[in-house]
């Protein structure tokens, strides 16, 4: 078994064919197949399933150490270079949406003036999409929405922030005289939502179960831009965090609090198998410092109170308390 092998295995994994892997690699489709079928033989299974290019289960098993070798490898030049005195390297920082908007702008000239050689590539995605690239070692590390469980990442919250209502002109909700609505009242109406299974619409959901009702989906769009997106195109009523919703909203446009309702909490994740390179743990301390410098000038954000550190410990408990309506 040779890293040549792995890394064919690997482009096979994310591109899905032999032709295409070998084009990511600049080498000849033979190669990749001679390196894949020389690796089979010496572990003795099937990695590949040549009619529909995809991996087999022992394929994923070998593609799963390999990325991690791989990140181990990346790693040991930028540490060495750290060593002497030069923080310098790739990193691949993942980031939702409504963070992004306003940490990016402080974190990229931050970077580019502290510390020049570092190499920074930003993934804006959904929690969902970003904590597997996450495991997989090709993201550093993500700041989502908190909580996920995955054994093969620890998480660290950075920031907790309010849900509420964006309503557009005309909607029952933005005629309200209260600028705060319950659950009850939202049950009343379709809403714009995160799809089920995602930590925000699941809190969501269990809070509206404690109380006795349930929230009808307009639509279900994971990505809190999007829903924002839609929601001040007058599509409907989105339920939010705080950090989505334009400041101030636009004329006629009402932002509702929603009462007895835990915040959402943000933090950041990474791995927890391996150890992170000198570039991204720095990459990560100025998001650190970022938050805690910017986010309480923001309404409805409330920064979480750790102080700075490479531990990373569980996510914390999020959800309304009983009878909190």
């Amino acid at each position: 078994m040779d890293l040549r092998q792995l890394a064919a295995l690997a482009a096979v994994a994310d591109h899905r064919s032999f032709s295409a892997a070998a084009q990511a690699l600049h080498t000849v489709q033979s190669n990749v197949s001679t390196h894949v079928a020389k690796l089979e033989r010496e572990l003795g299974v099937t990695l590949v399933d040549r009619a529909t290019g995809e991996l087999t289960d022992g394929g994923r098993a070998v593609v799963e150490r390999a990325r991690r070798i791989q990140a181990e490898l990346t790693a040991i030049p930028t540490d060495l270079a750290n060593l002497a005195g030069t923080v310098s390297g790739p990193v691949r920082l993942g980031m939702i949406g409504t963070v992004g908007a306003w940490v990016l702008p402080l974190l990229i000239p931050a970077i580019a003036r502290d510390h020049p050689a570092i190499d920074l590539a930003i993934v804006e995605a959904t929690t969902t999409s970003l904590t597997p690239q996450v495991v997989a070692r090709t993201l550093d590390a993500a700041v989502v929405n908190l909580p996920v469980v995955d054994p093969d990442l620890a998480t660290e919250p950075l920031f907790e922030e309010d849900r509420v209502v964006l309503a557009p002109t005309g909607h029952p909700l933005a005629g309200r005289s209260r600028d705060h609505v319950r659950l009850r009242d939202l049950a009343a109406h379709p809403l714009l939502l995160e799809p089920a299974g995602t930590a925000f619409r699941d809190d969501l959901d269990a809070a509206a179960a404690r109380v006795g009702v349930s929230l009808t989906p307009l639509a279900e769009v994971d990505g809190m831009r999007a829903l924002s997106a839609l929601a001040l195109e007058g599509f409907g009523a989105a339920v939010l965090p705080a950090t989505a919703v334009p400041i101030p909203p636009p004329d006629g446009w009402r932002r509702l609090e929603i009462r007895g309702l835990a915040p959402r909490t943000v933090g950041l994740a990474t791995s927890s198998r391996g150890r992170l390179t000198a570039p991204a743990r720095a990459v990560i301390d100025e998001v650190r410092r970022l938050v805690a410098a910017a986010g309480p000038g923001r309404p409805g954000v409330r920064v979480h109170d750790r102080a700075p550190s490479d531990d990373v410990g569980p996510p914390p408990t999020v959800g309304g308390e009983p009878g909190a309506l």
